[in-house]
């Protein structure tokens, strides 16, 4: 039976006493985030990992990367990035899995294997999910970032995230609100970032190492995305995009393009939009849907397998960017109330 419970909700409490015991109870312990990770997962990931591996050194904790590929470089500065390993590359078989910032088992990719040959499955995450794949699941669906729900639960059992930790909470926060711009950066949001704050974490690290340390090449290649930006729906909805071959010329690695989302975004009078990159030789695409309001683009991430929040969400698809943006452009104008039949794809 799958036991699940909101932050907000009075069960709340039963739930965090039971994946304590659960943590309490395991000699081995793997905990992963979800592919493609974002500071979200990755801070998660960390502040939870490093806070059980300080309390109870005597169990065998794994920190785990559902992907192949290396942390991307703009996270590799939290403390514990070099103890992650590949999810591909574990071979134990864990007494307890535990999942943060994942929604559905897809989205382990690898991990989720790992998950498969464990004997108990624990959940954190801020994302709705259409069905429970964990035993227990803290999972509070208006906390801004995992990372709050992580720091929650290390609190109400005693543990104090603090300093390097704390930074590693903080940068799951920060990314995860767009710097506080993003409609989720609410009041608890703030309340959360004051108490990592005063729990030392370093705001001035996570902007440096995270917004203010850009390559050149990455420049050249967000440049590229400005100049390919486009509107329709009477300048409603935005896209642009990147082919592999964009990223290979210009020498930027696909773990750096998670922000070139919010450079679409940022065109005035635009409510919705959309960044597509190119992968695997450019017959599939990895895409990036944003909202300034209250409408919901995470219903047009599902449309391809994916998901994520109202505002935030992602997917990936089995096609070349001209026929994703063929096939998602279309849904995004009908999502403002545009017609859809009206939508050109422009390249």
């Amino acid at each position: 039976m799958t036991d699940s419970a909101d932050l907000a909700s009075c069960e709340s409490a039963d739930i965090k006493r039971r994946i304590l015991e659960l943590i309490e109870d395991a000699s081995s312990i793997a905990i992963s985030g979800h592919t493609s990770p974002d500071g979200d997962a990755l801070g998660s990931v960390l502040g939870l990992g490093l806070s059980l591996m300080k309390v109870f050194p005597d169990k065998d904790i794994a920190l785990l990367l559902a992907d192949d590929d290396p942390v991307p470089r703009i996270y590799r500065f939290m403390e514990g990035a070099d103890l992650l390993v590949p999810a591909s590359a574990y071979t134990g078989n864990p007494d307890l899995f535990i999942s943060v910032d994942v929604p559905v088992v897809e989205r382990l990719n690898n991990s989720a294997e790992v998950l498969r040959r464990s004997a108990h499955m624990a959940c954190f995450d801020h994302h709705p999910a259409r069905e429970e794949f964990a035993e227990v699941s803290l999972r509070c669906v208006n906390a801004a970032a995992c990372a709050m729900i992580i720091d929650r639960f290390l609190a109400d059992c005693g543990i104090t995230a603090s300093d390097s930790i704390a930074t590693c909470l903080l940068c799951g926060l920060v990314t995860d609100t767009g710097r506080f711009q993003y409609q989720n950066a609410d009041a608890a949001a703030f309340h959360a970032a004051s108490r990592l704050v005063a729990h030392g974490a370093d705001p001035a690290r996570v902007a440096l190492e995270v917004y203010q340390s850009q390559r050149v090449e990455f420049l050249h290649l967000k440049s590229i995305v400005m100049g390919r930006i486009k509107t329709v729906a009477h300048g409603r909805v935005a896209y642009s995009y990147a082919y592999e071959s964009d990223l290979k010329e210009c020498g930027v690695t696909s773990d750096e393009c998670d922000g070139l989302v919010d450079v679409v975004r940022s065109v005035m009078g635009v409510e919705v939009c959309l960044f597509l990159k190119g992968i695997e030789d450019d017959t599939k695409v990895r895409g990036n849907l944003r909202s300034k309001g209250d409408l919901d683009v995470s219903e047009i991430a599902a449309n391809f397998g994916g998901g994520g929040h109202h505002a935030a969400a992602g997917f990936t698809n089995a096609g070349t960017i001209s026929e994703t943006l063929t096939t998602a452009l279309p849904m995004l104008a009908e999502l403002v109330g545009e017609d859809p039949a009206s939508v050109t794809v422009e390249l």
